[in-house]
């Protein structure tokens, strides 16, 4: 019995190659027993700085990865290839790789190209754990890792893909540390995130409100403000939460985003003690700006909106600031009137000209719009800014803690000043940071601008990271609310990653989802098997190995069936392989295409069944389908990618310089006549291509349509 222990913060260079060798050790040898634990901090001895740590009964520990790697080559010979000491030797350079000063790892990445001209494993001819100590520190190197993903060393580039594609098990042993190392930074699980942020005056009650602008769908930063907003009110304070939807911009607001909004909350299971409007209280708005107008705290101004910036911006007090009370109340009744002469004008509060918080260099507070409200119809010519109605409607209904996403920090005193200008009952704010993702846009002006375009199919687009978006891509409610539950209302900003996001969604979706077979279409290769029955023939298979609730399914049997052109192309004549799902068979001829310019092609196979061969002593495990014995089903497997190239735009970048332009990838195949009972939103596993969600069920006539569910491995992200 062992334990492998790895600091969290430590160099993945140097923590990854042991990680990956007790992975395969554990999974390739029941009786190797390797408890791996990980500890949030930089290294595990000061005496030689190691991030690492293997003790072994009855022998001493090791500490570094070099001793570690060796340890395991003694011990599991599996994987040793012909040749211990030259083994040994690439583990031993594999240390070299862990520098992230890309002078010092060129030499020898330039040594590892030249080895491998002509080569597809370091030692010998099969994979050895040399190749997985190289590879595992280059996987772990920033450096390294770039500049094999920029493809600057051929082989070194072409070894590492083929490493990757030929072990499965390897990109969720990367994510598995990757998952840690970032929890660490931004999750820390839902007990260990902070929510005793000591909220001032909660004995007196909390309420909070979520209050979304109806101009567009919910997306993953609202969910996190409106989840934060009901946790606070109902789970850890027992009061009320309230949502309330500042409607104040008939230009851009809705009554179709206002039911999506609704539903979508109801489908985070978050359940509003009361719904209200700003629009309710739009008398009272307009008698408060009133009051600032009477009492000088604010004035009606017409400066032209790029000559307002440029004054905000330096300082320079509007021509219209000490205009007479009368003046300022005679405009703001033009505006409200909404005629050509009002709506040129505007109001604003007389906070400061030159505060060096620009916030509070006397905003709007009120503007003209002779446009429609969606609910109040043409009653109203006048709408307050978001900036005014929120802190006095926050008031006058209670709240008493504003929980806000801190880029409205610069705005909390403007939102104070507001309260104490008309003599209102005060608020609590809370700050907290927002969900920030790589490679996504959470702008609902450029989401808008992307709908509208036609760059994408609407909100709901699998690409978006809206609600409806992401549960349209497969992710499940209950991992939406653990993911954002687990950063719980910290402060600190962070580029969160698409990884662990998806990763959460696995733990929820593995132990459910039906398995099923599908095979792709293009150059699809079709083998006869020899030992099989004549006639074709079924047999109940469970749809889940370690699920039996889920029922049986169909699995036909055939002497004819159907296998991926990939998986053919990677037989050897005489091979013996596995069938999943029905036993060994060994490959007794492989027919390649005639035209020259690609032999390669498998166009035909010749199997034959060898019932009583070890499955696990095979290296290929493939999935296959019977083309006799059920009605075989088209689905289209759909994927996409980032819709956005660039992990983080900054305010200058032009969106449309960044624009991905291949996000969509079909794949047609046939899938087993299961398949046929599917309904639109179910979620199954295409055994050994991954994770889908029914987006069109199968009808006779029309195919069925899929959509891949990322998982967190490495690959295209949402």
């Amino acid at each position: 019995m062992s334990a492998l222990t790895i600091a969290s913060k430590a160099n993945q260079a140097e923590t990854l190659p042991a990680l990956l060798v007790a992975e395969y050790a554990k999974q390739s040898d029941p009786n190797v027993k390797v408890d791996i634990c990980f500890k949030d901090v930089e290294q595990l001895s000061s005496e030689n700085n190691s991030g690492l740590e293997l003790t072994s009964t009855g022998k001493p520990s090791l500490e570094n990865s070099r001793d570690i790697l060796h340890s395991f080559l003694e011990n599991f010979k599996t994987r040793q290839g012909e040749s211990q000491e030259s083994v040994k030797e690439w583990i031993d350079r594999a240390g070299k790789l862990a520098s992230t000063d890309f002078k010092s790892v060129e030499g020898p990445l330039l040594e590892l190209d030249a080895h491998l001209i002509l080569r597809s494993y370091l030692v010998g001819f099969t994979p050895t754990l040399a190749d997985l100590a190289v590879w595992g520190a280059l996987r772990g190197n920033k450096v390294a890792y770039a500049a094999i993903k920029k493809g600057a060393m051929l082989n070194v580039t072409r070894w590492f893909r083929f490493i990757e594609e030929t072990n499965s098990w390897i990109g969720p042993a990367v994510q598995f540390l990757n998952a840690h190392a970032q929890e660490r930074k931004v999750a820390k699980s839902k007990e260990g995130a902070n929510y005793d942020i000591a909220l001032p005056d909660t004995d007196k009650g909390v309420v909070t409100r979520f209050p979304p602008e109806p101009s567009g769908y919910l997306h993953i930063g609202h969910a996190k403000a409106a989840l934060l907003n009901d946790y606070f009110a109902h789970e850890m304070y027992q009061g009320t939460l309230i949502c309330r939807f500042d409607d104040t911009n008939p230009s851009k607001e809705r009554e179709e985003f206002q039911d999506a909004i609704v539903e979508d909350l109801a489908l985070m299971g978050i359940k509003p003690d009361k719904t209200s409007y700003t629009s309710n209280y739009f008398q009272e708005l307009y008698d408060q700006c009133v009051k600032l107008l009477k009492a000088g705290k604010a004035y009606s101004d017409d400066t032209e909106r790029e000559a307002m910036q440029h004054e905000r911006m330096h300082g320079i007090a509007s021509k219209r600031r000490d205009a007479s009370v009368e003046e300022n109340l005679a405009r703001f009744e033009e505006m409200k009137k909404g005629t050509g002469e009002g709506v040129r004008w505007c109001v604003r509060a007389k906070m400061s000209v030159d505060n060096p918080n620009k916030a509070m260099r006397d905003p709007v507070i009120y503007r003209c719009n002779p446009q429609a409200h969606h609910r109040t119809g043409e009653q109203w010519k006048i709408y307050p800014t978001y900036d005014f109605a929120c802190p006095i409607v926050d008031s006058m209904e209670g709240i008493t803690h504003a929980l806000r996403t801190i880029e409205y920090r610069d705005r909390n005193p403007q939102y104070n000043w507001m309260l104490d200008a008309l003599d209102l009952r005060k608020v609590h704010i809370w700050d907290f940071a927002r969900m920030n993702f790589i490679r996504t846009l959470l702008s609902k002006r450029k989401l808008s601008q992307f709908v509208e375009s036609g760059v994408v199919w609407g909100w709901d687009d699998p690409r978006f990271p809206t609600i409806r978006g992401i549960r349209r891509r497969g992710m499940t409610i209950d991992a939406l609310r653990e993911f954002i539950l687990k950063q719980g209302p910290s402060r600190n900003i962070v580029n969160l990653d698409w990884t662990l996001f998806w990763a959460t969604n696995k733990k929820y979706i593995d132990p459910v989802a039906p398995r099923h077979t599908a095979v792709a279409t293009e150059n699809v290769v079709t083998a006869r098997v020899k030992g099989a029955r004549v006639a074709p023939y079924t047999e109940d298979k469970p749809k889940h190995g370690k699920n039996p609730e889920l029922g049986n399914k169909k699995v036909a049997y055939s002497s004819e069936i159907l296998i991926d052109q990939a998986d053919a192309q990677a037989f050897a004549p005489d091979e013996e392989i596995t069938l999943m799902n029905w036993g060994n068979a060994i490959v007794r001829s492989i027919t390649h295409s005639l035209n020259p310019l690609n032999r390669s092609l498998v166009t035909g196979l010749e199997l034959e069944l060898h019932l009583q061969g070890d499955v696990k002593k095979t290296k290929q495990k493939i999935t296959w389908l019977a083309t006799a014995g059920q009605e075989l089903i088209p689905v289209e497997l759909v994927d996409f990618d980032y819709l956005i190239t660039k992990d983080k735009l900054e305010e200058d970048d032009n969106v449309d310089d960044f624009l991905n332009p291949k996000t969509l990838f079909r794949t047609e195949t046939l899938a087993d006549g299961n398949v046929a009972d599917l309904k639109e939103d179910d979620i199954i596993q295409f055994e050994r291509k991954g994770y889908f969600r029914v987006d069109r069920a199968f009808k006779h006539g029309e195919k069925a349509v899929m959509f891949c569910i990322p998982t967190g491995k490495e690959g295209k992200g949402k």
